[in-house]
């Protein structure tokens, strides 16, 4: 499956200077909102990523997304997959299970965002609720910005990434794209301000 031709006709694959939510900076922008919005894709490219979870072996009865972004994601791919789903969320910047969500002592839970970029996001989602007794079998995105290591992908891990090595990451497609830190950042320099998306109709 080439996920990229998905978002090129949702005009989802975005050109600009943006702020990522890691802080780093990026010509280009994944705009998984502008795919999902499609029920019909979201349905397919879930079932395309809930296959190769379940050809790998894993077991998961629950699928859990940091919000806001891995909601619709996560809600498809727990659909596919026939478990529950639960999405976890910032309290005064601290990632919290609220909504009367709960999970059961050694739950076997998958982490799923929409765009795995660092994986810090699902890293906090993972630590909220392994916290609360669940066992984390792996983490899933739509797409995989390329610092991470997924399964079946021959990219080498960035020392960026900050997901466990001993847990499997799935996702549809590598999506490599340059990313700055600001103080780095060639396009800063050109005197360019980096938008962070959703901030400007993006």
């Amino acid at each position: 499956m080439d996920i990229k031709q998905y978002y090129l006709q949702s005009n989802a694959l975005l050109n600009g200077h943006f702020l990522l939510s890691s802080g780093n900076h990026s010509s280009c922008y994944l705009q998984s909102a502008k795919v999902l919005e499609n029920p019909q894709v979201a349905e397919i490219l879930a079932t395309a990523l809930a296959e190769k979870i379940t050809q790998y072996g894993l077991s998961v009865s629950c699928v859990c997304s940091p919000a806001l972004g891995g909601i619709l994601a996560g809600y498809e791919l727990a659909r596919a997959l026939k478990a529950r789903f639960i999405f976890t969320e910032r309290v005064n910047g601290e990632m919290t299970l609220r909504r009367g969500f709960e999970v059961r002592m050694g739950e076997t839970v998958l982490i799923c965002e929409d765009i795995i970029t660092t994986g810090g996001s699902a890293l906090e989602s993972a630590r909220c609720v392994e916290a609360l007794g669940a066992e984390i079998v792996g983490f899933a995105g739509l797409a995989n910005r390329g610092l991470c290591k997924r399964v079946d992908s021959e990219l080498t891990p960035s020392p960026l990434a900050k997901l466990p090595q001993d847990k499997p990451l799935f996702a549809l497609q590598d999506f490599v794209f340059e990313m700055y830190e600001p103080k780095d950042c060639p396009m800063c320099k050109e005197g360019s301000v980096a938008v962070k998306p959703g901030s400007r109709g993006n």
